[in-house]
């Protein structure tokens, strides 16, 4: 047994569990204290979508020199820009055991793979293909990546308030970046009937069912990989932004701070 004297402290013990390290390392990613996140979370990938966040709550952005930003409104409302990529999924994911959200929903884009799936629209996904590798770390391979049921029943309710419609569909999660020129590839996708594809939703539904964190994901349409017109482009992406962003950004808050106001528990059985 370990006696801690003035000379050993358990301040100067290694980090040695998993949730010393989630304590330790998400205000190291983020530059902003543990007790400063909310109890509810939007991730996303684009620093835009937190400085918008501060900028209708007046609030402040940490972590502008870390690899991940982050916001806190006074409602208890945080986003995160974790980066892109299942890796960075993960990690978020894992980081996100130090305060125990009551719920986290990602804001990302997508492809979409479906005649009916244009730019601008929404998907809220009923599940995701573990196409990524990443999720393979947290259960077996045949364990399904799927979202929390009553946090996507409060997305999808935001979404038609508002006047917006969405799809639904199984999401095709990709750890690799450029593929469109994978004609083999396009074929696959078609075969497997998948809606969209993605790079981090698998990952973070995974990571959280792991983690016993409530999930959700809004996805925004950003390009029509399938056809050579629609492949995106710096071009289409700011366009996308420009004109959906900021819908997509205020349909993940009103959620989440509904959720809030309700008091209403999204995690309603034990794992």
């Amino acid at each position: 047994m370990i006696e801690f004297s003035d000379t050993v402290s358990k301040s100067n013990l290694p980090l040695t569990e998993k949730i010393q390290l989630a304590e330790n390392w998400l205000p190291r990613y983020t530059g902003m204290a543990i007790e400063e996140f909310g109890s509810y979370i939007l991730l996303t990938n684009f620093q835009y979508y937190v400085q918008r966040f501060a900028d209708i709550f007046n609030c402040n952005v940490y972590g502008e020199d870390k690899p991940m930003q982050v916001a806190t409104n006074k409602d208890g409302l945080s986003i995160i820009n974790f980066g892109m990529g299942s890796p960075n999924a993960a990690t978020i994911m894992d980081l996100l055991i130090a305060i125990k959200p009551k719920g986290v929903l990602f804001l990302g884009k997508c492809g979409g793979l479906k005649k009916s799936t244009e730019i601008g629209h929404f998907i809220l996904p009923i599940a995701a293909i573990r196409g990524e590798g990443t999720s393979d770390d947290y259960f077996p391979h045949e364990v399904p990546a799927l979202p929390s049921f009553k946090l996507h029943k409060f997305v999808s309710e935001t979404i038609i308030e508002h006047g917006y419609e969405y799809r639904t569909g199984v999401v095709y999660t990709t750890n690799r970046r450029v593929w469109e020129h994978d004609r083999d590839f396009m074929e696959y996708l078609r075969a497997i009937t998948t809606i969209a594809i993605d790079m981090e939703t698998a990952t973070l539904f995974i990571v959280g069912h792991h983690n016993e964190i409530p999930r959700g994901a809004l996805l925004l349409v950003s390009d029509v990989p399938i056809t050579p017109e629609g492949v995106k482009t710096e071009e289409s992406d700011l366009k996308v932004t420009k004109n959906w962003s900021d819908i997509h950004l205020q349909i993940g808050i009103d959620a989440m701070t509904h959720i809030g106001e309700k008091g209403e528990k999204i995690k309603h059985y034990n794992y």
